[in-house]
């Protein structure tokens, strides 16, 4: 059975004249981990490459995989166990408030709503319905978030508004650039929103991910890399438009969008202000093929900063198992020879696993403290700078390595 497709015209505008910006190989999808102990068997993996569209702008993966595949309904990704996106949820109720009129009666729905994080900010105050196709949506309707497990799709669409009506705020972070016919979805949000509706969404966003080289956010999962210039498109094809748009720091760097129909809305000067930040970086082909060749600079330096280590004998372990971590591996080749295990944060479902594609043991975070290696790898390495001083303060002793945008170890 094929489990996915070619992208031969641009997921938005539908344009055939697409041009490839970078190839990071076969990646293994990066939420199938496999329980340590298991003898290495065939796995799956997939066509990484981005491609750019230059009539909307639209920067997008190359190949379309089975959302059964990526996303399993044992999904092991827990939003609530992210400080920063628990600040960055709360942070957005506020701002929504502020802008929006809200009322107790008000329905807010959240598609791809894992496990309640960001509707936990609403229910108190306002009606509240999940939308997520993973078994992790039952954490949500524990917490009190009445939630649907199922996708996002023409029956779920009509079984919400017979049941529970139009939508005033309708969210999805971290999911509209997952979900393949994007045009579809967007109409389908139109049709579940109310006619002063408001769509609010998150979105890893391109200029951060070509500014600071996140090659690492290249994965399956996202299927478009949004920048407003391309997220205005699509949006203004449905008879939307942006009303306040902001950078975000979550996943290293992200775009959250508020949109509604034409003239229900006054728009905020932030929309301008977005639009021109963006003019040529995202907009002009020749720096996203310096991106490239950037990219293939930084693995190389990772590379020799390795071989520096290992040929001491020097023992690194991994911090945290995020997705990207998977992309940072495989492009670049870190095998268990190299990184002698990754750590992951008590509780996590990921402990007791092999990352995607390797042997490289996921472990309870404690084994650092314990074993003390020389070297511990950031792989969420957009966040180092909050997480060293935290481990350093709970008696790790070791070096740290940042593996990007330029690789370098810190002593502090």
């Amino acid at each position: 059975m094929k489990t996915s497709k070619v992208v031969e015209n641009c997921q938005v505008c539908g344009s055939s004249k697409l041009e490839p910006i970078i190839f990071l190989g076969y990646l293994p999808p990066v939420n199938q981990f496999h329980t340590i102990g298991q003898k290495p068997h065939e796995q799956p993996s997939y066509p990484a490459q981005l491609l750019y569209c230059a009539k909307c702008h639209l920067v997008q993966l190359g190949l379309v995989v089975d959302p059964k595949i990526l996303f399993p309904k044992e999904y092991p990704y827990t939003s609530s166990t992210t400080k920063i996106l628990r600040e960055n949820f709360a942070e957005l109720y506020t701002e929504c408030t502020s802008i929006i009129n809200l009322n107790k009666n008000d329905l807010i729905i959240d598609i791809g709503s894992n496990d309640g994080n960001l509707l936990s900010n609403f229910k108190d105050n306002h009606r509240v319905l999940g939308i997520t196709p993973e078994d992790i949506g039952k954490i949500a309707i524990e917490r009190g978030i009445p939630t649907i497990l199922d996708y996002f799709n023409e029956d779920t669409v009509k079984k919400i508004k017979k049941e529970h009506g139009k939508a005033r705020v309708i969210t999805a972070t971290n999911v509209f650039a997952h979900i393949e016919d994007i045009n579809k979805i967007t109409k389908l949000i139109l049709e579940l929103l109310a006619d002063d509706g408001v769509f609010i969404s998150e979105s890893h966003y391109l200029l951060p991910l070509i500014k600071t080289l996140q090659y690492d956010t290249i994965y399956h999962e996202h299927l478009r890399y949004y920048s407003l210039h391309s997220l205005k498109y699509l949006l203004e094809k449905h008879g939307l438009e942006i009303i306040h748009a902001k950078e975000i720091p979550t996943h290293g760097g992200s775009i959250r969008v508020y949109a509604a129909r034409k003239g229900k809305h006054d728009i905020k000067s932030t929309v301008k202000t977005l639009l021109e930040k963006e003019k040529n970086t995202v907009t002009d082909k020749k720096n996203l093929l310096q991106f490239k060749n950037k990219v293939v600079v930084s693995k190389l330096e990772l590379h020799s900063l390795l071989l520096g280590i290992k040929k001491h004998g020097g023992k690194i372990y991994g911090i945290g198992a995020p997705s990207r971590a998977s992309t940072l591996i495989n492009y670049t080749g870190i095998d268990d020879g190299i990184l002698d295990c990754i750590l992951e944060v008590k509780g996590s479902h990921k402990i007791g696993k092999y990352m995607p594609g390797t042997l490289v043991p996921v472990l309870e975070e404690s084994k650092l403290f314990e074993d003390q290696p020389e070297y511990a790898m950031m792989l969420s390495w957009h966040i180092a700078d909050e997480l060293a001083p935290k481990l350093r303060q709970r008696g790790f002793k070791g070096k740290f390595i940042v593996p990007l945008p330029s690789p370098k170890i810190l002593d502090a």
